[in-house]
């Protein structure tokens, strides 16, 4: 019994020199990969978990593949065969890289990665050397990829109980750094929901591990290759004190295979990725979105009680509509309607009643071929109807067509404007219902504050709930001329009728010339200079054909010159139609960079987005199009002032335009992801990271100048 101290120590110190001596195999190479086994002590306890890592060092250029390997590929795998007792867990994976190849996307790892695996070793186990073996597959790539297979051994010696191994004085800290910061849960709460419409899926994440991350850079790489469709962009958004990000569904939720759980890593940036797993959101959950003032919660509308919140924000969209550039012309007309009826409140209530209904309705109609587009896969958007040149040609002539009837060059019963003075009671009620259409028509590339929220919500709800919203857009829009119909104080507020309301009525017409010509320019964007030409043509066939017609009104033999109007009419339309089809070879012609404020622009892509804050400088993105007026307004206005071009120098801003004059389904894409269906939409980017903050829709030259400054740092000018 004596000597059992000096036994006990003499065993120690033989089990410490076996430890302190090296257990490293000679590593195997191959083609592309020279791999070994390497642990993270040198040595193991009895009871301890060993964390033994297969080291790869791949020839640049060339890849392995994570655990789930993306579009193509596979994961690297290791079958071991271990001392009895001993078990292995499974691999310990690091934050892959992304790697785009053409149309697929693919996770991997480059150059040298280590894959800890722990492997258990039981408590009785002997002190001694003992042998780790492993059969190692993995696929490596470049333009060819080549499956390998190797064996792998690693010495391990087992010591004496008490005796602590040391770390490994090449690899322990590496292994040790793999582990901790390879991606583990966090103590994060995720839910997910598809949205079939928009084949997408929203994952909602909440929890104290998303303080001080970079929400912005956000990405998920789910375990499961079929539930996103992982070459396509996913969107970040910062939702109250958690985040959602929009995913592209997969084929899975596509092909009615939803998973029970999306499970995955969410990165933010080398060294922060947390596992998650995320469950299907309950009915009545939230999901939480962009807001209509860029922040957070309930799609827009959670602080605002939902569906009560957003038709509160549609019927104020409605009723700022009426301040537009784009509506005006056509209210303007509906204002004289009113004024010819001071003598007959009846009918005048009549109008306001049918000057709604025509709003309303066509509103309605609107939303819901924008949903059915949707649905059949169509990457459209709020004002899609103009985003057909055929749509935008019809609408110049028949803007046209009402000036010059405004002008007297001819009347006729059922105008759409209802303001000829020869209508008839019949004739002047279906002009009321018109002019709400025609309002409608001219307001929709428009989108006023409140409403663009209102209608991103609106489009990531049921049909019924979507198309309530629009309800409530048309009748803010029609509330103001409905409102002063059917209230006499402010009816018997007009003036009177007199042989003022003739003037009026041609003084109205050069408002809808200013509408044709804009709608002309509109054309030209898409169709270029030939289409216009031919839009020209058109325009002046339609102009004779109107004008005969108005000769054949005051003729007592009026078949010719009706033969001759129908003659016009039939030639403006294959003109039309014409210039109409010369869209493709338009659009390469009129994209490129265009100045504002002196500032040369440049296309926006998301990539481009990522580069330019990665080089640390702030952008400024303008989604915008040809046809919307409040976006054409703000460029000449509030963009166009020499203090943002000094803000732009000064803060050394980059300048995006994301142009949605013809359909773009990536801009569309982005749009919806930011709880938006339409244009304008102005972001900011910070140069050091974080969320865009989102412009008013309506631009000020201050508003401008104080973002270009916040979100670069610098000091505001004197």
């Amino acid at each position: 019994m004596s000597r059992t101290p000096v036994l006990t120590a003499v065993i120690a110190a033989f089990g410490l020199w076996l430890a302190s001596a090296s257990a490293h195999a000679a590593p195997v190479k191959t083609s592309h990969v020279e791999a070994e086994l390497v642990a993270e002590t040198r040595g193991a306890a009895p009871g301890q978990t060993l964390n033994v890592a297969l080291h790869q060092k791949i020839v640049p250029g060339w890849h392995t593949y994570w655990r789930n390997p993306g579009d193509a590929g596979q994961a690297t795998s290791l079958s071991w065969t271990l001392p009895a007792g001993w078990t292995a867990g499974d691999i310990i994976w690091p934050e892959p890289e992304r790697f785009l190849s053409g149309p697929l996307m693919n996770y991997v790892f480059s150059n040298e990665v280590y894959l800890p695996t722990p492997i258990q070793i039981p408590a009785d186990a002997k002190p001694g050397k003992q042998q780790l073996n492993a059969v190692v597959d993995w696929l490596v790539c470049k333009d060819v990829c080549v499956p390998e297979q190797v064996k792998l051994t690693l010495p391990v010696v087992v010591t004496a109980p008490g005796v602590s191994p040391q770390p490994d004085p090449t690899y322990g800290r590496i292994i040790a750094d793999t582990v901790a910061n390879a991606p583990k849960p966090g103590g994060l709460k995720a839910t997910f929901a598809y949205i079939a419409k928009g084949e997408q899926v929203r994952l909602t994440v909440t929890g104290a591990a998303l303080k001080g991350q970079d929400i912005s850079k956000a990405y998920f790489f789910p375990y499961d290759g079929t539930v996103i469709d992982q070459v396509k962009s996913q969107v970040p958004a910062k939702a109250g004190a958690g985040m959602t990000l929009l995913l592209p569904a997969g084929y899975s939720f596509t092909h009615n295979k939803a998973p029970a759980k999306l499970n995955g890593v969410l990165a933010f940036a080398p060294g922060h990725a947390i596992e998650i797993s995320a469950t299907p959101a309950k009915r009545g959950d939230v999901a939480t979105g962009p807001g209509p003032d860029g922040g957070a919660g309930d799609g827009g509308f959670g602080g605002f009680g939902g569906l009560p919140g957003a038709l509160a924000f549609a019927f104020i969209g409605g009723l700022i509509l009426n301040l537009m550039p784009c509506v005006f012309p056509v209210l303007s007309i509906k204002a004289a309607q009113l004024v010819r009826h001071l003598d007959h409140p009846g009918k005048a209530r009549a109008e306001g009643l049918l000057f709604m209904i025509g709003c309303v309705l066509t509103f309605v109609a609107l939303a819901a071929a924008l949903i059915l587009a949707q649905q059949a896969g169509q990457a459209v958007g709020w004002g899609f109807q103009l985003q057909s040149p055929g749509v935008v040609a019809a609408l110049t002539l028949l803007m046209l067509a009402v000036a010059l009837n405004l002008s007297g060059v001819f009347e006729i019963g059922l105008s759409v404007q209802g303001a000829g003075q020869g209508l008839a009671s019949k004739g002047g009620m279906i002009g009321s219902f018109f002019t709400g259409v025609l309002a409608v028509v001219v307001a929709a590339p428009c989108t006023a504050p409140f409403m663009a929220g209102a209608i991103g919500w609106a489009f990531t709800q049921p049909p019924l709930a979507a198309l309530s919203v629009f309800v409530a857009l048309g009748m803010g829009l029609a509330a103001p001329f409905t409102l002063v119909a059917f209230v006499p104080g402010l009816f018997k507020r007009l003036p009177k009728p007199g042989a003022w309301m003739e003037a009026l009525k041609k003084t109205l017409a050069f408002p809808m010339y200013g509408s044709a010509a804009w709608l002309a320019w509109v054309f030209v964007q898409q169709a270029g200079a030939n289409g216009l030409a031919l839009l020209f043509a058109a325009a002046v066939f339609t102009a004779f054909g109107v004008w005969l017609f108005g000769v054949s009104q005051r003729a007592s033999k009026p078949l010719l010159p009706r033969l001759g109007a129908l003659a016009g009419i039939a030639v403006a339309i294959p003109l039309v139609v014409t210039g109409a089809a010369m869209t493709a070879q338009a659009t390469t012609a009129a994209a490129g960079p265009s100045p504002v404020s002196g500032i040369a622009s440049e296309a926006w892509t998301p990539a481009k987005v990522d580069s330019l804050r990665a080089a640390g400088r702030p952008v400024f993105v303008d989604f915008t199009a040809a046809w919307c007026v409040t976006c054409q307004v703000n460029e000449r206005t509030a963009l166009a002032t020499g203090g943002v071009a000094d803000a732009f120098k000064r803060t050394n801003t980059a300048y995006l335009k994301a142009d949605w004059t013809n359909r773009n389904a990536e801009i569309a894409d982005q749009l919806k992801a930011l709880g938006r269906a339409g244009v304008p939409l102005y972001l900011v980017y910070d140069a050091k990271g974080g969320e865009p903050q989102i412009l008013p829709q309506v631009l000020t030259e201050g508003g401008v100048v104080e973002a270009l400054t916040t979100a670069s740092g610098a000091k505001p000018s004197a």
